[in-house]
């Protein structure tokens, strides 16, 4: 397989499409996109996707994928990094979900606005709100990795790579992983995977 991945290689959403394509050595041709210039608005973007986001990835045939998830179900359908049980692959989604509206919403826009932004004054109430619901998701997370090395269970898998990737740089936005032993745990863990890559 061979894809194209049109990105920013500071955002989470994106660097979760990298770390993925390097763990499961797909070969990957990484497009730097300047969210911050404007650079999602352009009509050549837009024609990739109308909605302006990314990442985005184009398979060899030039079909074009948005969303983050959805890309890593992608890559990941058929290999070891989505469970073949009917009952483990929706428990992935479910983690897949949690991720979208339960921690990305939190963890990344206070990571945003502190890194991206270096925290302006008339961000700073809009950064503050989001910590309670940032460590509301870390501490969810601590309850599952207590039980458990990895979200599903013993297996690495997507649902994991979906979460490390705002997890471990959290600290980013604010919050202190200090307090979560069973998540530092885990991002430990998950570097050690042959062909990890850090973000960036």
């Amino acid at each position: 397989m061979s894809v194209t991945v049109y990105g920013d290689s500071l955002s989470g959403n994106c660097y979760k499409i990298k770390l993925l394509c390097a763990l499961l050595d797909i070969d990957m041709n990484w497009v730097e996109v300047d969210i911050l210039a404007g650079t999602t608005k352009t009509p050549e973007f837009l024609a990739l996707n109308p909605n302006a986001k990314i990442p985005v990835l184009v398979t060899e045939d030039d079909k074009v994928l948005s969303e983050s998830n959805a890309i890593l179900y992608y890559l990941a359908k058929d290999t070891l990094f989505f469970p073949e049980d009917h009952f483990q692959q929706t428990l992935c989604l479910q983690w897949m979900c949690f991720e979208q509206y339960s921690h990305e919403p939190y963890i990344a826009v206070a990571r945003f606005i502190n890194k991206y932004l270096n925290l302006p004054k008339d961000r700073l109430e809009e950064y503050q709100s989001k910590q309670e619901g940032g460590y509301k998701a870390l501490s969810i997370m601590e309850q599952q990795l207590l039980k458990v090395p990895y979200l599903l269970g013993s297996c690495l898998s997507i649902a994991d790579i979906a979460l490390f990737a705002y997890t471990h740089v959290a600290d980013e936005g604010g919050f202190d992983l200090d307090k979560f032993p069973a998540i530092t745990a885990w991002l430990a863990e998950i570097k050690k995977q042959k062909g990890f890559i850090a973000i960036g």
